[in-house]
């Protein structure tokens, strides 16, 4: 077993513990612990994007710290995560006017040392895809899967997880645990992001574009590696069956939960009955999970 510093950040300590739990089981099926740090904090949720609010930085710059004298190198869950930890770092270790600020306020000589991967980084360069796909134990029968990826994965392109234009990484992972990725126009559009607190409105048609999308490329099914994405596309399926009669038919999962399917967790250990759009019967369908009788 080996073990590699890990942020959950506050959104997998509170309403996304399940996304967390299934990375933890599947992982430690893998072989690798995910090493929670000892000392972490709120990251900020979003990279300042005013280059005065250098205060906006000691946040994220602390976890960095934190992963530093953790080994080195830390992985995260969250995309929102993934891209204000890389965006920070890439500050400190370029920025030295910035850097200075903040190590001044700090009281530290942190300089961008420290490497900040995604789980799916994690997974194809540290365990491998071909070494993943000799622990798949369940048939996951070509499950139609649209690779969301959303803004914060692919943007900016200093610090983006694959190919900007083209990305790849997400919907190899997918056809490595059994998997059919399906490729569609809007997987690096935006859901709406932080806008489900003050315009609904706006999250509603940015994400049900991103939904329908995803539809009409013949999906079954979207997996996200994001908590606000899962939220705001599950959102917009619950307004169009409120407004317009319209039926929710499109599951939304965490790639942790199709990971952990693969690796033979069981259904009832991955949380996947707290949805809005019940993914299960989707799964029941293929045959992947057995159907169960519910309340109504």
């Amino acid at each position: 077993m080996t073990s590699i510093p890990y942020y959950p950040g506050c959104t997998l300590n509170t309403v996304a513990k399940g996304f967390d739990q299934s990375a933890r089981q599947s992982l430690q099926l893998l072989g690798v612990e995910l090493a929670e740090l000892a000392q972490w904090n709120c990251c900020g949720a979003c990279y300042p994007l005013t280059p005065n609010n250098v205060i906006g930085l000691t946040g994220p710059t602390n976890v960095l710290i934190q992963s530093q004298k953790a080994g080195g190198t830390v992985s995260t869950l969250c995309s929102f995560c993934y891209n204000t930890l890389k965006r920070t770092n890439l500050v400190m270790k370029e920025d030295v006017s910035r850097r200075t600020v903040v190590n001044d306020f700090l009281g530290t000589t942190y300089e961008g040392e420290a490497e900040v991967l995604h789980l799916l980084e994690v997974i194809r360069d540290r365990i491998g895809f071909a070494e993943l796909k000799k622990r798949v134990k369940r048939d996951l029968k070509k499950l139609r899967v649209a690779a969301y990826y959303g803004c914060t994965l692919l943007r900016p392109k200093a610090v983006a997880i694959d190919g900007s234009e083209s990305p790849r990484i997400f919907e190899d992972f997918l056809e490595t645990i059994g998997c059919g990725a399906v490729e569609f126009p809007n997987r690096g559009e935006c859901c709406g992001a932080h806008l489900a607190m003050s315009n609904e409105e706006v999250v509603v048609r940015l994400s049900g574009a991103v939904v329908a999308s995803a539809q009409a490329f013949g999906a079954e099914l979207i997996a996200t590696t994001c908590p606000l994405c899962f939220f705001n596309l599950e959102r917009s399926q619950k307004h169009a069956l409120e407004e317009t009669g319209e039926t929710a038919t499109l599951p939304v999962l965490y790639f942790t939960q199709l990971l952990g399917l693969a690796l033979g967790i069981a259904e009832e250990e991955l949380s996947l009955d707290g949805n809005l759009v019940d993914p299960r019967p989707a799964l029941e369908a293929k045959g992947i999970v057995e159907c169960v009788v519910r309340e109504a």
